[in-house]
This record gives C-alpha cells, structure tokens and sequence, in this order.
C-alpha cells in the first residue's frame, strides 16, 4: 500500500515550478483553506467557508494540487468522518479536473486548539479560525513530509 508520503510526492513532483498546493480541512459546517507559497515550503491560512457555499476558483490562486486531510482514528482506521471525507472528495472531483490527495490529520485540530488557547484567543476566536488553521497545519504537515 503507498504511503501518504510516497502519494504526496508523486502529486508534487508532477506539478508545474509555479503551481502551488491548497490545504482543505474539512469540518462539518465548514471548509478551511490554506494555500503553499510558490516554493512550497509555507503553507498560510487563507479562509473558512461554509460547506454549502464552497466553490474552487483554482485558477485565481494557480492551485495544482488539493490536499485534504483525512481524519484517521488513531489507530489507522478510518471511520464515519473518514468516509464522509472521501465522498466529499468524490463529489468536487466531479467539479474539478485537480488532482486531490488525502494527507493524515489526526491531531491537527487538538494541535491548532492547543495553539489558540496558549494565545490566549476567545471562544469566539478560536471558533472563526480553527479550520483554517487546522487546513494550514495539514498542508505544512505535508511540505516538511516532502522536505524531510
């Protein structure tokens, strides 16, 4: 079976120099978006959006690759919330000729809200930006795999 590693590599290496990555952490109500600088070495949080509105305007950001975290159990398995990832990901597949990759969240939320309560952010902060930056936790995640 090929590794989450070994998968994002082949997704990157067959890139153009100037596309760049989009991180998506998919939430119930919400979508956060993070996107890589050119050299894909940074990924920055970009927005949350509400699921029912999502739409991809790839072009805008010259995105080449989407990421998205698939929320593994903690052993590995995947359960309810991982299957409703992967159709979610069948369903923009159909909206999208992008390549998407899956990249193994677990922790990224507990790590982000970890973050957020050491910043002293409230409630309502830590709320409007959990997932996007849990997507730009993701898709780091990924580019220090890839440089590693």
């Amino acid at each position: 079976m090929t590794s989450f590693r070994e998968t994002a590599q082949a997704a990157v290496s067959a890139l153009q120099p100037q596309e760049r990555l989009l991180g998506l952490d998919l939430g119930t109500k919400t979508i956060g978006l993070a996107t890589s600088d050119l050299t894909r070495q940074i990924a920055t949080p970009r927005e949350t959006i509400l699921r029912k509105k999502f739409t991809l305007d790839a072009q805008e950001e010259n995105i080449g690759l989407l990421v998205l975290g698939l929320p593994l159990n903690m052993n590995g398995s995947e359960g309810p919330r991982a299957q409703a990832t992967r159709a979610f990901a069948r369903n923009l597949a159909k909206l999208t000729p992008l390549p998407l990759i899956y990249w193994d969240e677990r922790l990224s939320t507990a790590a982000v809200e970890r973050t957020m309560l050491e910043a002293d952010l409230s409630r309502a902060k830590r709320s409007e930006n959990v997932d996007k930056l849990a997507a730009a936790y993701i898709l780091q995640s990924l580019l220090d795999a890839l440089r590693g």
